[in-house]
């Protein structure tokens, strides 16, 4: 007698779930990537006569045997055609997991780090925040600062692949704008992103290889120029020295500026500006809002330094255009403490620092083109009171955006500033004070780095702070750089049904 097997039978999977392998396969071969990664640093230790080169090989052998053995557990499931509930956990999953391995070498390492300090740096590291616990960098080995950049080196690449593959498909934050981009995804979600990620890696590798050149020429060391190249164009922020750019010369910050504002325009036109069309990048009203914001704020800084702090011109432009620029994309590099400026300028810096770069970038925040929707649905409810018998319609690049766009940015805005409420509340509840717990909140979700006041502000970092507020630091940038919504549907009930 022929026994028929039920789809729950068949393929071993759970009756009323759905099947977490194809996402889990993933991330296993992430992992292992991440573990081959390490024996990057452990050369560098091992080139320097660093006699801790093996933290590395121990930390690479147990990244990529869990990894593998992750991955070779779910290789009987094919990726081909991820679900929407496999691509909202393969998205956020991967975030939470890589940190994890990431933090492994602070662990065993010359730092020393507890468990929440070496998850704090990881996970600042590769959601590209910025934010630190380490102090004495420039007496670590250049293993473990090597580490450090290469993670947010990786995590900037991987958010660009995020947000031009999974973002628009998953409708976060009104990122469904842009599947007209010509990466349509849906049913081929792997394939796709493969392909993407191969074009991107290729600009992405060129644009750090131009910088590191740049810094070079500016007079860094070639190690010096290859970590700050990798977190420049990743906008991460990490520096080998806890002043970050303030023990450079001039020459270096102007080559920091040009290409945090590089990193920060949408990788896609770059893509087809190699294909041989520069129409796109000139015509794409975010880059041309982007680039004026950024003129602005140089401008108001330059401003006010010449007037208000009897700064020498040039010093006054450079420092102006440096922060301003680090701090609008989310870098997070600081040349001079700016909390010393006055009280304008460190208020104007935490308003710019919510705004971020352009969507397909690897900056953060709230994104330009969101603003951009913003006061497009406001100029069209001015229309409607002038003329209640009007048709209008918000655009974006002179195209009609529809209601479910708009309704998708208004609730991602909303969720923003009401995560930013709660995780400020939160962070005071463990003892922070008012400025700290807001510019930290803010520094999190905004993935920006470096917070206001003296302890985490541009002069201080974060390893005062206790272990509580760490760890709500640390889940802010994971919420605050897969966009919110990609890591709240994960707590709801009708997520985890069948």
């Amino acid at each position: 007698m022929q026994t028929r097997l039920t789809a729950c039978e068949s393929t071993a999977k759970p009756c009323g779930m759905f099947d977490i392998r194809p996402a889990a396969y993933v991330i296993g071969l992430l992992v292992v990537v991440l573990g081959a990664t390490m024996l990057l640093p452990m050369l560098m230790d091992i080139y320097d006569g660093n006699g801790e080169w093996w933290v590395f090989g121990i930390s690479a052998l147990l990244t990529c045997l869990t990894g593998g053995s992750i991955a070779l557990a779910c290789a009987r499931v094919s990726g081909e055609g991820l679900t929407i509930q496999q691509t909202f956990l393969l998205t956020t999953g991967v975030w939470v997991v890589l940190p994890v391995f990431g933090a492994l070498p602070f662990w065993f390492g010359a730092t020393d780090a507890r468990m929440v300090d070496g998850f704090f740096e990881a996970m600042s590291a590769l959601t590209t925040t910025g934010s630190t616990v380490l102090t004495g960098l420039s007496d670590l080995p250049r293993g473990l600062l090597l580490w450090r950049g290469l993670m947010q080196w990786f995590g900037g690449v991987g958010i660009i692949v995020v947000a031009m593959v999974f973002m628009p498909l998953l409708r976060v934050g009104g990122m469904q704008i842009f599947r007209t981009e010509g990466f349509d995804t849906f049913g081929k979600i792997l394939p796709r992103a493969a392909t993407i990620a191969r074009s991107i890696s290729s600009i992405y590798l060129v644009l750090t290889l131009a910088c590191m050149v740049g810094y070079s020429f500016a007079g860094l060391g070639l190690f010096d120029a290859l970590v700050h190249a990798m977190t420049t164009i990743a906008t991460g922020g990490f520096a080998n020295y806890d002043s970050s750019f303030g023990e450079f010369g001039a020459g270096v910050e102007y080559v920091g500026v040009v290409f945090m504002l590089l990193a920060a325009l949408p990788f896609v036109r770059y893509v087809q500006l190699l294909a041989g069309s520069a129409v796109p990048l000139f015509q794409d009203s975010q880059v041309r809002v982007f680039l004026a914001i950024s003129l602005g704020v140089v401008t108001i800084l330059f401003i006010w330094q010449l007037t208000r702090l009897d700064v020498i011109t040039e010093l006054a432009f450079r420092k102006a255009a440096f922060n301003g620029v680090s701090i609008l994309t989310g870098t997070g590099y600081a040349s001079s403490d700016y909390g010393l400026w006055g009280s304008f300028p460190v208020t104007f810096f935490f308003f710019i620092g919510l705004i971020g770069g352009c969507a397909g970038s690897t900056t953060c925040s709230i994104k330009v083109f969101r603003f951009q929707l913003l006061f497009a649905s406001i100029h069209t409810q001015i229309q409607h009171i002038h003329s209640p018998n009007g048709v209008f319609h918000p655009k974006y690049n002179r195209r009609k955006v529809g209601p479910d766009v708009m309704s998708s940015v208004m609730a991602f805005l909303m969720f923003f500033m009401l995560s930013l409420a709660v995780l400020s509340v939160g962070l005071g509840m463990t003892g922070l004070d008012m400025v700290t717990s807001v510019s930290g909140a803010a520094s999190a979700l905004a993935n920006i780095g470096p917070g206001l006041g003296p302890e985490i502000g541009p002069a201080g970092n974060f390893s005062g702070l206790n272990d509580t507020a760490k760890w709500l630091l640390a889940a802010g940038m994971l919420i605050g750089r897969l966009e919110l919504m990609a890591v709240f549907v994960l707590f709801t009930a009708n997520f985890w049904r069948g």
